[in-house]
């Protein structure tokens, strides 16, 4: 297998992971746990500090707050008493009196149903005072009262209507983030043996969630990785990624060849887009690019990692000796594999324990600037170990490549952009924790069912 090198690497020198005893989830004595014992997400961020469904939202920051005091009716207040002021010594010819019509729609932009109301009511009265303290001959009278009265109540309707959108973009929002936890669930750390770390950004950024999607599997046969991006846009594309994830969870975790469980996401995602003709929707002939990762178990230290690539990017393999890129393969996207009569191809890669797995999709590779170039992900990568090769860790990478291609693109994303990298650790939680249902011990009992004892009656 032709590999390409930035830099020439180091001989082989795999050490062998120790073998887990009495079960993963085991721990020595004094030892600590990784992040100061606080479990985190892909991206290293606390999982306490994520948002969660249905909790309550969070006092904004807002330049409007003086030691965390709202203070939103501070702005119309001051007008209206400039108002006063200004109408008070101005000549009789120029009259700004009605101009307090201002006040109850500016608070009703910034105050609540209640304080746009009450500065309706002050605004007439202060109409009512200034406009009386003049002479007869100089009042401007009943009409600008009465513009004054329709422009506080029109405005308090308006903040009735604004909080009610308010509160609907957060409804929104919230499901929004409950469709981002169901696609992209977080995963703990070392999440079956694997240091991981990833940085998701939508194109959609009201939606937060889009075609693009990754997860990790442990299981009994190894750990199992899978990134990929679905065609297209909106809601069909999160569908179609759903499907997917949901597929790889139950054959990553059940099936013992890699290649079986890239066969049965292929047929997931064809029996998806016959659903799809079926039921009337244009998006039938959607399909999804994918790279699926097979680490082998620790009791076959010497295995080889397992790629099938189906019409993704490849991935790249950083260390601090430098970058080699895995040669494209010639798979299908899934969705396409009855247009071949092969199944699909399962690559094996020896991989350095000091080795980092990149994968990302499109939205890098094809993040271009303002003169249409394409980001060159190869070179900034290898630029990038070259400074520092404490760069080639997973938090460290994802972020670094993140940047680049934000600052290559002037921040000015076409497409779902995800940047998912991992490394093999040889402590941490085991490649598959026996205390999880399913696991050995569950396995053991469904062998060796108990028995059913009958009474005998009493005579």
């Amino acid at each position: 297998m032709r590999i390409r090198r930035s830099h020439p690497a180091p001989p082989d020198s795999r050490a062998r992971p120790p073998r887990p005893g009495g079960g993963g989830l085991r721990r020595r004595a004094g030892a600590s746990r990784p992040h100061g014992g606080v479990p985190r997400t892909r991206a290293g961020t606390p999982l306490d500090s994520f948002p969660v469904p249905g909790a309550a939202e969070p006092a904004a920051p807002s330049a409007l707050r003086i030691r965390g005091r709202s203070v939103a009716w501070l702005p119309p207040l001051v007008l209206l008493v400039a108002l006063a002021l200004f109408d008070w010594n101005t000549g009789g010819d120029f009259r700004v009196a009605s101009w307090i019509v201002m006040v109850p729609g500016i608070a009703a932009a910034l105050c609540g149903v209640w304080g746009t109301a009450a500065f309706a009511v002050l605004s007439l009265a202060t109409y009512a005072l200034v406009d009386n303290a003049w002479p007869h001959e100089f009042q401007t009278g009943l009409p600008d009262f009465i513009l004054v009265a329709i422009g506080g109540a029109l405005a308090t309707g308006a903040s009735w209507v604004r909080l009610r959108n308010e509160r609907r973009a957060l409804h929104m929002r919230d499901v929004a983030d409950t469709t981002r936890l169901t696609v992209l669930r977080p995963l703990p750390p070392r999440w079956g043996g694997l240091d991981h770390a990833a940085v998701y950004l939508a194109a959609d950024s009201v939606a937060k969630v889009g075609g693009d999607f990754y997860d990790i599997q442990p299981s009994r046969h190894g750990t199992r990785v899978l990134l990929g991006d679905v065609q297209g846009k909106g809601l069909g594309a999160v569908d179609g990624a759903a499907v997917l994830l949901g597929s790889f969870r139950e054959s990553g975790y059940h099936e013992p060849r890699l290649s079986t469980v890239a066969e049965r996401l292929e047929t997931r995602m064809r029996r998806h887009r016959y659903y799809c003709l079926r039921v009337g929707r244009d998006d039938g002939d959607r399909f999804a690019t994918a790279v699926l990762l097979g680490f082998p178990p620790p009791e076959r230290p010497g295995s080889r990692l397992e790629i099938v690539n189906f019409g993704h990017q490849p991935p790249l393999f950083v260390s601090p000796a430098g970058v080699r890129e895995l040669v494209p393969g010639d798979g299908l996207p899934l969705g396409l594999g009855d247009l071949s009569d092969s199944p699909a191809l399962v690559q094996r890669v020896a991989v350095r324990p000091d080795e980092t797995v990149l994968l990302v999709t499109d939205g890098v590779t094809e993040a271009r600037d303002a003169h249409g170039v394409f980001f060159p992900l190869f070179q900034a990568v290898t630029a990038m170990v070259a400074a520092d090769p404490e760069n080639a860790r997973p938090e460290r990478l994802v972020t670094l490549v993140r940047d680049a291609t934000l600052a290559h693109c002037n921040g000015h994303l076409g497409d779902d952009t995800t940047i998912f990298a991992v490394r093999g650790v040889g402590t941490g939680v085991g490649f598959w924790d026996e205390g999880e249902p399913g696991g050995p011990p569950w396995e053991a009992a469904q062998r060796h069912p108990r028995r059913r004892v009958r009474r005998r009656r009493a005579p």
